[in-house]
Formats: C-alpha cells, structure tokens, sequence
C-alpha cells in the first residue's frame, strides 16, 4: 500500500472510528454505557491501525528526497499523528475515554493536509543536532499542549452540561472535575517543561547558525508569549489556586497563541505568500 491510497485508508479508518465514538459514547442513551464499557477492549486497540499509516504517509512525505520536507501540511499533521499517540499510551493509565470523539476526527483531517499543504522545499540547516533537538522537542511539546487544550474543552463541555438531564453517557463515565483538572495540570506541566527546553534549544540553534542568541522573529514573540501564559497559569495555581474555568481559558489562550507561534507562521508564509 503506498501513495495516495495510504492517506485515503488512514482517513477512514479514523472517521470510522470517530463515528463509532460518536455513536456508542456521546450519542448513546445513558442506559448502554454499561454495555459500551465492555465493549472497550477491542476499541482500545482500534486505532493503532490509522496510527501505523499515519505515521508511514508522514515518513514518506517528510523524507521524501535530500533533507526535511517540514511544510505547514506535514507540520499539523505530525503534531496531531504524536497528540494522538500519547493519548494512545495515556489511555492505558488514565480514563480518556471523552477524548476520543475528538481526537479521531481531527486526526482524520490532518492525515490528508501534506496532500492538500506539501512542502515547497527541504527545511535549511537540518545538518545541525541543535536543529534536530529543537525540532523534536517542540513536537513533543506541542503534542502535549494539543491534549491539554483537547483535555480543557472536555471539562469545560462536562462543566457546562454537569446538572443537563440528559448528559451523554461518555460524559457520566467520565472521573470527577477535580479529578480530570488534576491530570490537566500534570500534562501542562510536563508540555511547559518541554516547551522551556524548545526556547533555549531555540536559542542555542540561533547562537550556532546565526551567530546571536534570540533572532527576534513573528515565531519566537508568540512562542515566548505561550510560555509566559503558560507560566502564570501553573503560578496562579500554586499561589492563588485558579481552577475551573480560569483554568480552561488560560490553556486555551496559551495554546492559541502557541499555535501562532509556528503554525501561524508557516501558514502565512508557505499557503498565502508560497515562501
């Protein structure tokens, strides 16, 4: 299986998964989550099948030819192909269930985007470890920042529909507010720590190619705005308790001005310039 037909196959196996979600969890009358829940050994399993194609379709578009094809489509979709891979591994530690209805869909759409989004030339400088290490972590951290903003729209859908007399069934199943909060602030810790790591190989990069620490540019303004939101968020935690919903806005701002720290940039410059 190879070209074009690889994406295609990964997209369905993730909109049918999606769609069973949708249908057995968030659409389901309450009275068959009992039945749901038996059912989800083989669901947990399921995915791994467009996860493997996802990652091939992103090898060969991503190391097609001499260096790095990295464009904006091949960008979005490796981030998503990781969020949805530690979601993956998380499930087995963690009840995220609620995660899936939207984790499959999204990932079903970025599949297909280095078709729609193909890089227009090899990444520069990817000779340098510092550039690779760089560009590692802040995959990583950017998969883990995906799952916290994914995770903060669940609690704030669970917070909104708590006393709603008819809460789907994925919803009741799910652990408790403080619970889920919890685990929010666990994976924006660890997505914070690795997005510090991205900033100062970020500046080591610049120091080895450039010649100067910090190359102030549209990218590295948002991403050090992202880091300073993301800082006192987890410092209003620790000093003044923020939970619940300032919790939730706070990620998602940090999250969105992350987005366009390096997504917004490339989209610009390769989609609507064609740099």
């Amino acid at each position: 299986m190879s070209g074009i037909l690889a994406y295609l196959v990964a997209f369905l196996l993730y909109a049918l998964i999606g769609w069973h979600f949708w249908r057995t969890r968030w659409n389901a009358p309450p009275n068959i989550a009992g039945g749901a829940a038996m059912a989800a050994g083989w669901e947990r399993y399921a995915i791994l099948a467009p996860l493997v194609l996802h990652g091939y379709t992103l090898y060969e578009s991503v190391f097609a030819g001499v260096g790095l094809n990295f464009g904006v489509g091949s960008a979005v979709s490796s981030i998503v192909w990781l969020t949805a891979t530690i979601y993956w591994l998380s499930g087995f530690f963690y009840r995220l269930e609620g995660l899936q209805i939207l984790v499959a869909p999204v990932a079903a759409v970025a599949v297909l985007l280095p078709l729609a989004f193909p890089s227009l030339h090899p990444l520069a400088n990817t000779e340098f470890p510092a550039f690779k290490a760089h560009i590692s972590i802040a995959m990583l951290a950017y998969s883990l920042l995906t799952i916290a903003a994914l995770h903060a729209l669940l609690m704030a859908v669970v917070e909104r529909r708590l006393h709603h007399p008819a809460m789907p069934s994925v919803l009741t199943n799910l652990p408790p507010l403080l619970a889920m909060e919890t685990l929010l602030f666990r994976v924006i810790w660890v997505g914070f720590v690795l997005l510090t790591l991205t900033l100062i190989s970020g500046v080591v990069f610049s120091e080895e190619v450039f010649g100067q620490p910090v190359k102030f540019t549209h990218k590295t303004l948002f991403g050090f705005i992202s880091w300073g939101v993301f800082a006192a968020l987890l410092a209003g935690r620790q000093l003044y308790g923020w939970r619940g919903r300032i919790a939730i806005r706070w990620t998602l701002a940090g999250f969105i001005i992350l987005l366009l720290a390096y997504l917004g940039s490339k989209f610009v410059l390769e989609v609507i310039l064609r740099r």
